[in-house]
């Protein structure tokens, strides 16, 4: 590269005044030796030891969570290098309906965690009117690189009613109909793409003893998301119940009676959890269930989930479903509590850890871990299997993608919708009757 003349010119005053630099001490050195020293050298400043933080992070990355010996390796990677700080890794998991009770106890008796993992929408409501969370729209805005880090449509899905994003998401998700598609050629059956091939599914694989659906009626959440969806359609299903009673909710519930009366249900679905019901369709023993694309990497049997598909769940006739709505989007982040952030020795170190843990890096990890979808703009799972390319097509091509029906309703609004499952498949409710109680509950909970 060509210089100018001018820097050149300014390059030989630089070595000039080096040379002189170097005679003055030379002379200096001298005159040293000549002169006793009797002055006292000031020594050298050191960095002083950061100070020791100990934080707490609270996460449904427990139990058997497929992402969670990833989520702990991305908060060992963190102290590793910052030794300085310690970390409480409290984590639960999703399918105990106790960990709704933990947050909200700990965040109402000021025993916020510093980093706390948990719903948007409606379940975080209460303390984000409550001011116990930090809303991370400016703090998102002071560091470009970290914003740009997420996709838009991930960061635009947690804003809260009050257009604040509190929220700083990780990984998404899709719901949907997987099917066992050997189950149902070894039966001569059609995939259930719409009603008449459920209900075909379901009475001919129960009179054969295998279980059509594994689902609970107590850990109901998919189930109802998916009957109210596929016969209210996206708006019916997300207007909640805050205006009224779509009269497509009861065509859902009866929807579910239908398939039960065809012996749609596990014998036991009264008392097995979730859990269970992923176990009967990891061992075989069920030909459908209706989960989430975290799900699948607890199917370890390659005769399942190599002969896995995922579907839309079918429209259910009478309704305004199009059968090919789908449940998903991202409803989870880490969200930065305001005791933390207004504490002085906490604030820099959890919003460090806050930003690790929403780096493109750590999404990638746990999307690979749990078959999310990641939150990060520019990050693409490959090597997947051809399940979760299926459910990730599903998705893609869903006439409407929504959020989960809990986050739309207060929560005991939605215990009562899941109670209502079994009373109404066993005969002793109305769908009527189900959804105005659930109803009630909702207008209680407004006033």
């Amino acid at each position: 590269m060509k210089r100018s003349s001018l820097a050149l010119l300014s390059m030989l005053m630089v070595f000039t005044m080096f040379l002189a630099a170097c005679g003055n001490k030379t002379e200096e050195k001298n005159t040293a030796s000549e002169t006793p020293k009797t002055e006292t050298e000031t020594p050298k400043e050191t960095e002083a030891p950061k100070k020791d933080v100990s934080l707490r992070v609270f996460s449904t990355f427990g139990g058997t969570d497929t992402a969670r010996e990833a989520f702990q390796a991305a908060l060992d990677e963190f102290t590793s290098k910052n030794p300085n700080v310690k970390i409480e890794n409290d984590t639960m998991s999703a399918n105990d309906d106790g960990f709704r009770t933990k947050v909200n106890t700990d965040m109402n008796s000021g025993n916020e965690p510093d980093l706390l993992f948990y719903f948007v929408g409606t379940d975080a409501q209460g303390f984000v009117d409550a001011g116990k969370v930090v809303p991370l729209n400016d703090i998102l805005d002071a560091d470009a690189e970290w914003k740009a880090g997420f996709s838009p449509a991930a960061l635009e899905n947690t804003r809260q009613k009050d257009g604040n994003i509190y929220a700083a998401p990780l990984t998404g998700f899709y719901e949907g109909l997987f099917v066992n598609k050997k189950i149902f050629a070894d039966n001569n059956l059609e995939l259930p793409t719409d009603w008449e091939k459920m209900k075909t599914a379901v009475s001919t694989l129960s009179k054969k003893g295998i279980i059509p659906l594994a689902a609970p009626f107590d850990q109901s959440h998919y189930v109802i998301e998916h009957f109210i969806l596929s016969a209210a359609g996206a708006k019916g299903h997300n207007a909640g119940l805050a205006d009224g009673i779509d009269p497509n909710w009861e065509k859902g519930y009866a929807a579910m009676k239908e398939l039960y009366d065809l012996g749609a249900f596990p014998k036991d679905a009264a008392t097995i959890d979730l859990g269970m019901a992923s176990n009967y369709y990891a061992e075989g023993k069920a030909a459908m269930i209706i989960e989430g694309s975290w799900a699948m990497n607890n199917w370890k049997e390659p005769n399942v989930i190599d002969n896995t598909t995922v579907l839309p769940f079918p429209a259910i006739p009478g309704g305004v479903g199009t059968g090919k709505d789908a449940i998903g989007g991202f409803g989870t982040g880490f969200y930065l509590t305001k005791a933390t952030y207004d504490n002085a020795d906490k604030k820099d170190a959890a919003v460090a850890l806050l930003k690790h843990m929403t780096s493109p890096a750590v999404i990638e990890k746990i999307a690979i871990a749990n078959g999310g979808t990641p939150a990060a703009a520019n990050v693409e799972i490959k090597g997947v299997n051809q399940t979760a390319t299926d459910g990730f097509a599903m998705a893609a091509s869903a006439t409407s993608v929504n959020n989960p029906i809990d986050s739309m309703v207060a929560p005991e609004t939605f215990s009562t919708l899941r109670a209502g499952v079994q009373a109404v498949v066993t005969g002793k409710k109305s769908p009527a009757d189900a959804v105005k109680e659930a109803k009630d509950i909702e207008d209680a909970n407004k006033k």
